[in-house]
């Protein structure tokens, strides 16, 4: 069985966020940072491919592959703020609605400045996510990593 490639580096979390080169961008990244911290009681983690990721779930798909992935966390990517919202957004639709400005995949909500959306808004979405996730598949206790 292959190992995921994504996986925790235990590069330093400020040196990762203070490296990015528009000051605007910085700044949101450390503010979802910190929100996303707040949301999950958990400390971030620099995980491949230079994402932050806060906590941990194990997965397991039908095929059999499985492994260990952030219950939430972020990344800046040079077109947006890539914030990743593990349980989707199906479930969310009525909050979404008032959200902002974004876009979305599967998992990823995508956001071009912070401020084109509600933060507060924001953080209770994450919230939910991780309540979610930690609800429906096994996790590390919070704080764990």
């Amino acid at each position: 069985m292959t190992e995921n490639k994504t996986r925790p580096t235990g590069d330093d979390v400020a040196a990762l966020l203070d490296a990015i080169a528009d000051p605007q961008r910085r700044a949101d990244a450390q503010a979802v940072c910190a929100m996303m911290a707040r949301a999950s009681g958990e400390s971030p983690r620099v995980w491949s491919g230079g994402m932050v990721g806060f906590g941990t779930y194990r997965y397991r798909y039908e095929s059999g592959r499985e492994g260990e992935w952030f219950i939430t966390g972020f990344a800046s990517r040079a077109a947006a703020l890539t914030l990743y919202v593990m349980d989707g957004f199906p479930q969310h639709q009525e909050l979404m609605a008032r959200l902002g400005k974004y876009k979305t995949g599967k998992s990823c909500l995508y956001v071009n400045r912070l401020a084109d959306v509600d933060g507060a808004l924001l953080e209770e979405l994450v919230t939910h996510s991780v309540a979610h996730m930690r609800a429906t598949h096994e996790t590390g206790a919070p704080g764990e990593g």
